[in-house]
């Protein structure tokens, strides 16, 4: 076989074009079509590798843009939060073989409707990641406007410091809770088939990030403050098992999906649950229909992720962070706690000076 070494590039759109085509479409509507907005946010990543496949060209360099149907990537009929079912690389390699620099739209793909689908905020990650894995490479770069994974916000702490090396469990955790460094799908890609990804600055080139399989054991690598929650009180006047079931039902089919579900009371209906900001239009359109027979209050919290695998094995981090939380008198909504990670969610928005103090403190000690 022909050794490939042509260059692969994945375009990443700017997440300010998405924002405005989400603005425009919200504009039209109050909670736009899911398929829709799919051909909508697509059409900014086609834009784009157009655009520099053109300037490459006019540079002399030889490319061929690909939007996610044409580079073969197939996947579920989700709309908005699709997940890649399988990659056709015949043509990508037919294009590599030609000497010429591949440009793929990422955040995209096709189901078997022959329909867009997009893959979610931060999809072009998965789709280089899943791309990668397809052409067994041995490692996957992902360039964007940060060099590497913190060990929390540098924009919110001044004092944060790059982390040489994670694992795909810590990496994903992070993911999970909020950070914007990589999609969550991508380093899940990225350890099953064991591909090695590397976060890199596009404006330098410092040394970044690698996320591996490697794993050291009792160390805090990275916390994460999310302030895109809001915490939902749904009251209603006599509490039934079904009616409790058919709302959660209800929330998971209509893709609101509750990041935590609790039963606060066996004489009346009365649950709380946390969910993404970015699911709010849809909820409230749902209360005003479906919903209705429901008093609803709602409000923006904030929620800390310590991360790192095997910390609670430590008592003493754990001890440390209580320790600071007191400190701020705030009213705590719940604290879970695993192998990896110790998430607290409060009932209020919180300042960054509180995720300062727990940075300091813990990456001090």
């Amino acid at each position: 076989m022909i050794k490939i070494i042509m260059l692969l590039l994945l375009f990443l759109l700017n997440g300010k074009t998405t924002d405005r085509l989400l603005k425009e479409a919200y504009e039209l509507a109050k909670v736009p079509n899911d398929r829709e907005l799919d051909v909508l946010l697509s059409s900014g990543e086609q834009v784009s590798i157009s655009k520099l496949s053109i300037l490459l060209n006019e540079l002399g360099y030889k490319t061929v843009s690909l939007t996610g149907w044409q580079a073969g990537i197939y996947t579920n009929n989700t709309n908005q939060n699709a997940i890649i079912e399988n990659i056709d690389t015949s043509r990508i390699l037919k294009e590599l073989e030609k000497r010429k620099i591949v440009i793929i739209a990422g955040f995209q793909g096709f189901n078997d409707n022959l329909d867009i689908t997009t893959l979610g905020r931060g999809g072009s990650d998965t789709t280089a990641v899943a791309v990668a894995a397809a052409l067994k490479a041995k490692h996957c770069f992902i360039f964007s406007d940060v060099d590497g994974v913190y060990t929390t916000d540098p924009n919110k702490v001044s004092e944060a410091k790059k982390l040489d090396t994670l694992s795909y469990v810590e990496m994903l955790d992070i993911a999970d809770e909020g950070a914007r460094v990589l999609h969550n799908r991508c380093i899940e890609i990225g350890e099953k088939f064991n591909i090695p990804i590397i976060t890199k600055s596009t404006f330098n080139n410092k040394t970044g990030s690698n996320i591996i399989d490697k794993i050291e054991d009792n160390i805090v690598k990275s916390i994460v403050k999310n302030d895109d929650l809001i915490l939902i009180n749904l009251k209603y006047g006599s509490y039934t098992i079904k009616l409790f079931n058919q709302v959660y039902d209800f929330l998971i089919n209509r893709d609101i999906l509750p990041i935590q579900f609790i039963n606060n009371s066996l004489s009346s209906f009365n649950v709380d649950f946390l969910m993404k900001a970015s699911c709010l239009n849809k909820f409230q359109k749902a209360l005003d229909t479906d919903l209705n027979m429901f008093d609803s209050t709602f409000k923006n919290v904030s929620r800390i992720a310590i991360v790192g695998y095997g910390i609670t094995n430590d008592s003493i981090v754990l001890k440390h962070i209580m320790d600071i939380v007191k400190r701020f008198n705030l009213d705590i909504f719940s604290i879970d706690i695993t192998n990896a990670k110790i998430i607290i969610t409060f009932k209020v928005k919180v300042e960054n000076n509180l995720l300062e103090m727990l940075h300091n403190e813990l990456f001090e000690n």
